[in-house]
């Protein structure tokens, strides 16, 4: 590992509160998800809670969550909702236990197509608006626009148009 690299990935006891009771294997599985979670643009927390919940032989609590990651009930629901909105946590119940259950999400295929549908592809939809707008200042310019911006704004809806297309078919070639 180069000095850049082991500069920037924290230890893994670093990834969680001090004090916190978690395995070396708990603390490396959790590391690893945080990295994951910050190269998509994630916040760490959900990195955090996915990678106990996928390490975790049982079904977690929300209060099980919030005692072993040493963070507040409020960070650890807000993750739970946000990792059940993009498909990465099911909820489980227990019988003979009112209180709701956690697992992890572990096929690749349903990771990826629920972090598409919830993420790019609402970003997509959005990018298609703002293209228009371009389209419009581009036509109201005219001939003030150069060649090279003319180019760009055509790589523009040419980037975005591959990224519609290819988004829904990446989940697919998953199996």
């Amino acid at each position: 590992m180069s000095a850049i690299s082991a500069s920037l990935d924290p230890p893994p006891a670093a990834c969680v509160a001090s004090g916190s009771d978690l395995t070396p294997l708990e603390l490396e599985v959790i590391d690893l998800f945080v990295g994951a979670t910050r190269l998509i643009g994630l916040p760490r927390s959900l990195g955090e809670i996915y990678g106990f919940l996928f390490i975790s032989p049982e079904p977690v609590t929300l209060d099980q969550l919030v005692q072993r990651l040493s963070i507040s009930k409020g960070s650890a629901s807000q993750g739970l909702r946000a990792l059940r909105t993009i498909g990465a946590v099911k909820l489980s119940h227990q019988p003979g236990d009112r209180r709701d259950h956690y697992t992890a999400e572990t096929e690749l295929k349903s990771l990826v197509s629920g972090f598409i549908s919830s993420q790019m592809l609402p970003h997509l939809e959005t990018g298609q608006t703002r293209l228009g707008r371009l389209r419009a200042l581009e036509e109201s310019m005219g001939s003030e626009l150069r060649p090279i911006q003319r180019a760009r704004l055509e790589k523009l809806v040419h980037w975005h148009h591959r990224a519609r297309t290819l988004a829904p078919l990446a989940g697919k070639f998953l199996d």
